[in-house]
């Protein structure tokens, strides 16, 4: 391989918004995330809604039912 064209990774430390926190390497470095395996519903086997900046509202005004009068 040729030498200094690889990014060079770092410790990063992954921080959830569950207050979960686990070490990794990173060419970003450490960072925040909004879910994590720990607070997954797919994971943990309970229901939870997860919105992230009003995503679902914007999305019913965007496409959402119109009410029409018949």
């Amino acid at each position: 391989m040729k030498e200094g064209i690889h990014p060079e990774y770092k410790v990063a430390t992954i921080t959830c918004a569950c207050g979960t926190t686990f070490q990794t390497r990173s060419t970003r470095g450490s960072f925040h995330v909004d879910i994590c395996s720990g607070c997954h519903p797919f994971f943990t086997g309970r229901q939870r809604y997860v919105d992230t900046a009003g995503r679902v509202e914007k999305f019913q005004k965007k496409y959402g039912r119109v009410k029409r009068n018949a």
